[in-house]
């Protein structure tokens, strides 16, 4: 098969993908060997491509957002021709605390899909049965890729942020998981109101029926009932806190902070606003996003690359030169 991979960038002088052809994977016992139809492109696989999070292996191929078909399986439930999903969360240990205690995104001992373990950047992988998600009929392959980890991680941003149909919600940040999320609100009636630096992103925002759109540390004109906040950005998740009510709870879906700044205390966190953390998302999270993704028809823009292009589409996630998500078509 071909595949996009990156070697151990300890070794290298750009931290590039390779395009290479390799032996078709073979899937172990618990696992089935799915022909990727499409693989969005995330900001995780950057900071793997580029170092941020340190090489757990000599090669790998990453990718994350894997909607693929069934070739064979161990498992019954699946049949060659399904049509599955893989996220980033490629399985876990299942006796861990957390696992026992339905909290399997917080797993000591995860595998990561295109990082501990090869992902759809090729056109051929291998998952555990029991970590595929069904995708939907009403979900083309390129569309449903980007919602396998945006969408998903999003969703779980709502139900980390306490979001209830009505509310008036604070989007900061308006990249494509927010542009998903705000679709997922406007089906539940929110007011959601959009803070970011970027113009362009203020005017989509707008144009994808936003109440309000502002710069990135701007307070909404209405207190809001809660904010998530998509910017690694300390700056950012205080302008959250000020911007919600008492009793507001403020989510920050982003793998990395730069710091949070001093803030005071009986200003900005006093009357139980709250800050929290979201981390990976569960199983349980991807079905119920789909389905709701499936019943709003979230259909979201995208834009295709060849597995030739995967350096091309990571560089332009970095240059922000990207309108829409961007996926991987290894078949084409």
């Amino acid at each position: 098969m071909r595949a996009a991979l990156l070697r151990n960038i300890a070794l290298m002088s750009q931290k590039t993908l390779n395009l290479e052809t390799l032996p078709t994977p073979s899937p172990a016992a618990d696992e089935a060997l799915i022909r990727v139809l499409a693989c969005g492109v995330c900001r995780t696989d950057l900071h793997i491509v580029e170092g941020d999070l340190p090489s757990r292996l000599p090669w790998v191929i990453p990718g994350h957002q894997i909607v693929g078909e069934i070739i064979r399986s161990p498992d019954p439930k699946f049949h060659p021709g399904d049509r599955v999903g893989v996220s980033w969360i490629g399985g876990t240990d299942g006796t861990c605390r957390f696992c026992r205690s339905g909290r399997e995104n917080l797993c000591d001992n995860p595998r990561y899909t295109g990082y501990t373990h090869n992902g759809g950047y090729a056109e051929y992988a291998t998952a555990r049965t029991d970590f595929l998600l069904s995708i939907p009929e009403a979900l083309e392959d390129a569309v449903a890729a980007p919602l396998l980890c945006a969408g998903i991680i999003g969703y779980r941003s709502l139900k980390i942020a306490e979001a209830k149909r009505g509310q008036r919600v604070g989007l900061f940040g308006f990249g494509s998981c927010a542009q998903l999320v705000i679709r997922v609100l406007q089906a539940w009636d929110c007011t959601v109101y959009v803070s970011t630096r970027e113009t362009r992103h203020q005017q989509l925002a707008r144009e994808l029926g936003a109440e309000w759109a502002g710069g990135a540390t701007e307070v909404p004109p209405h207190p809001l009932d809660c904010a998530i906040t998509f910017a690694p950005s300390g700056d950012v998740v205080i302008a959250a806190l000020r911007s919600v009510d008492k009793g507001g709870i403020v989510a920050i879906n982003a793998i990395h902070l730069d710091r949070i700044p001093p803030f005071d205390y009986d200003s900005l966190l006093w009357g139980e606003r709250q800050i929290r953390s979201v981390t990976n998302m569960t199983r349980e999270d991807a079905t119920e996003f789909l389905k709701i993704a499936a019943e709003i028809r979230l259909t979201p823009e995208v834009q295709t690359f060849s597995l030739e292009q995967a350096n091309q589409a990571l560089e332009w996630l970095k240059g922000d030169k990207l309108n829409r998500p961007a996926v991987i078509q290894p078949q084409k």
